[in-house]
């Protein structure tokens, strides 16, 4: 840079700001850079939702459609690609990221952890009482697609792990479902921050505030287009995210 450009560039700073084209010539007044993000401490709990990552990867015979699974070059593994928003509590709107198992070439393993977890995911977003097994309950825990998870808000415990490179990272350790005591007031805030969209009385169960379900379209046969899951009692009325 010559002489002059020095010169405009010190010309810019004197009466620069952040909109101003010197901003991106003089950077004396920049702030600090951040430093790392704390980790989110072990056992925190909070309402996520979850997004996922298209992968353009689809296997037809296994329902996997839509490009939301990702397969690895490296590995042949198939996962979905996620990312969790928390939502509530003092460190609302931080994001983790993790990887929902579909399918692993060293076996079952990893394709049963990540249908455990996804039925989690139906039970705590559609507030299905995990030893509930009514026909009704049933059709709540189906999906047409992984884009019926897109967007699914549900109650989770923070945990922390290493990462394949040794560092330290937040992770879902644990998805809160009906049957956790910690659950009514989760969703509670959740009905909060929706401004009680969906309330009903649910007053007569003691519930807390969990929401109720309906069950959505891609989960009922075609020869019970009404049906609709009814939680047990001691859960609110109130209608999901996904749901609206």
């Amino acid at each position: 840079m010559n002489h002059d450009s020095y010169n405009l560039a010190a010309s810019y700073g004197q009466t620069s700001n952040h909109s101003a084209a010197g901003a991106w010539c003089d950077f004396n007044d920049a702030d600090a850079q951040q430093g790392e993000f704390n980790l989110i401490p072990k056992g925190t709990q909070a309402l996520v939702r979850m997004a996922i990552k298209p992968g353009g990867y689809d296997d037809a015979s296994k329902g996997w459609t839509g490009g939301y699974a990702t397969a690895s070059d490296e590995t042949g593994a198939v996962f979905l690609s996620c990312e969790f928003v928390l939502l509530t509590g003092p460190f609302a709107k931080r994001k983790i990221w993790s990887n929902v198992g579909l399918h692993s070439n060293k076996g079952p393993t990893w394709a049963q952890m990540g249908r455990s977890f996804i039925k989690a995911v139906l039970n705590s977003s559609r507030n299905i009482h995990p030893d509930d097994v009514s026909p009704e309950a049933g059709r709540a825990r189906q999906i047409r697609s992984f884009g019926d998870l897109d967007g699914a808000e549900f109650a989770a415990r923070i945990g922390i792990e290493k990462d394949g490179q040794g560092e330290y990272r937040n992770i879902i350790r644990l998805v809160i479902e009906p049957d956790h005591k910690e659950y009514a007031d989760l969703m509670q805030a959740k009905l909060q921050r929706d401004g009680g969209m969906g309330g009903g009385s649910g007053g007569g169960h003691g519930s807390g505030g969990a929401p109720a379900v309906t069950v959505p379209p891609s989960a009922v046969q075609a020869t019970q287009p009404s049906a609709s899951y009814t939680p047990r009692p001691g859960n609110a009325q109130g209608r999901p995210a996904w749901a609206q």
